[in-house]
């Protein structure tokens, strides 16, 4: 299966029909790009039957036509998006192009598998626009729960599509670069035959809050808080850790960070000049000496996964301190969809124990602000892109249906609906092949790889 001169396809192997481990293809004249390489952390139920902690999509197909991948996209830093591509580049040995956050996190990643010095990763700007082999591509500055993401326009004599990636529209993002309408309107009057978008809060009235929206929140919670605090929020919220630290200041508590990817990731951020020094950043084999009531800790674990800090810390098992009764636990986070019962298990181990728990559901002040968009930022951006094609991805089916009966009800003239190995044919004519490709997920095993699905 081969795309000719004629023909413009789009092919997700990962992240269409469910939430996690993204993987996309393009296809035209004989060539692919793959667009994300990113891994989920649960079974496609919600659990953990199949014994895999660390799941991504199998790459068999494109592993198959090597010769033919001219390049990996990373869109952002997230491990949905990035995750699998040290644990499979040996497999794929194509150029890998990215932001410098988004490389800087991966060169960690490829550290730790030895490949550092082999997988090379070029460096790109947000607004440049290259050849790579067939294709013309252009890197579209937008917003998210992530310090500078990018999505992709995709040009070729065959059609052309706006690949959106996660996105928001977060006028006060704090950090990073923001988004314009203007590049929005521009990229729109040049005409997108195609738009893949973001479907995850499809589903969702009105508009997402901005990150600059949560300083008020937190602090009134953190301010009348008597013992320690700790906030468990997405270890990749750069913007939130530079909220929190404004918070830790003003209420004259000490900031540590717990958890190895949480603490890995404000290393890179650092690294790439996006977060500067904290006065108040304390070590973790410090706190366990210093007042309760002088403590503002920010953990990762917001989701119920197992080996977190914050599951540690419910257990009372974390190696570095322990939570008493009346201190305070703040889930700066929402449940992605699959993980309420985790979420409810950790809860309950923590109020058993005394612990005062607030949740975004239980708060009257915004404490999260999401990083996908509503249905008003999904209207608002169809104004602007006005596309011909509407493809729903990144999402559970009833995100990606309810993608689709928005941009029906909005006006674009096709919808394709579609998921894991189906064929998106974007040119000549608009079409779906359906199972033209049979999805399978691998698993990080014991030191290699193993085909689960």
């Amino acid at each position: 299966m081969t795309p000719d001169k004629k023909d413009f396809w789009f092919l997700p192997l990962g992240g269409c029909g469910e939430i996690g481990m993204n993987m996309n293809l393009y296809g035209h004249d004989g060539q692919w790009l793959m667009v994300d390489c990113g891994v989920t952390f649960r079974d496609a139920d919600g659990g953990t039957s199949s014994g895999y902690d660390v799941q991504m999509p199998d790459p068999a197909f494109i592993v198959d036509r090597r010769e033919q991948l001219q390049a990996l996209l990373l869109t952002h830093a997230h491990e949905d998006h990035i995750g699998a591509v040290a644990h499979l580049w040996r497999q794929l040995r194509c150029p890998i192009y990215a932001n410098a956050f988004t490389a800087e996190m991966l060169r960690r990643k490829l550290s730790e598998q030895g490949l550092e010095n082999k997988a090379i990763v070029h460096l790109i700007n947000a607004g440049e626009r290259m050849h790579m082999g067939v294709f013309d591509v252009e890197w579209i500055p937008n917003t998210h729960s992530i310090p500078s993401p990018c999505g992709v326009v995709i040009r070729t004599p065959a059609g052309n599509a706006f690949h959106t990636a996660d996105w928001k529209l977060d006028a006060q993002p704090v950090v990073g670069h923001g988004y314009k309408e203007t590049t929005y309107r521009t990229l729109g009057e040049s005409g997108i035959q195609a738009m893949v978008c973001d479907s995850t809060c499809a589903n969702k009235p009105g508009h997402s809050l901005s990150e600059g929206a949560l300083y008020a929140g937190l602090h009134h919670h953190i301010a009348a808080a008597t013992g320690r605090v700790v906030v468990a929020c997405f270890g990749s919220n750069i913007a939130r850790l530079h909220t929190l630290s404004k918070v830790a200041a003003a209420t004259d508590r000490h900031l540590g960070l717990l958890g190895r990817s949480l603490i890995n990731t404000a290393s890179a951020a650092r690294t790439t000049g996006l977060w500067p020094d904290v006065t108040t950043l304390v070590q973790s084999d410090h706190l366990g000496y210093l007042p309760r009531e002088s403590l503002l800790l920010v953990a990762t674990g917001s989701q119920g996964e197992p080996r977190t800090a914050l599951n540690r810390l419910s257990h009372d098992s974390f190696r570095d301190l322990s939570l008493d009764p009346g201190d305070t636990v703040i889930f700066s986070a929402r449940a992605i969809p699959g993980n309420e019962q985790s979420i409810r298990r950790l809860i309950q181990r923590l109020e058993a124990r005394g612990i005062v728990v607030i949740t975004p559901e239980s708060s009257a002040l915004p404490i999260h602000a999401s990083g996908h968009p509503g249905k008003e930022e999904l209207r608002t951006l169809y104004s602007w892109i006005r596309p011909s094609i509407l493809i729903p991805v990144h999402g559970e089916q009833e995100h990606l249906d309810a993608q689709a009966q928005l941009a029906k009800e909005a006006g674009i003239a096709r919808q394709l609906n579609g998921r894991n190995g189906d064929l998106f044919m974007i040119g000549p004519s608009a079409a779906i092949l359906r199972n033209a490709v049979t999805p399978g997920r691998l698993g990080v095993g014991k030191g290699k790889l193993e085909r689960i699905a």
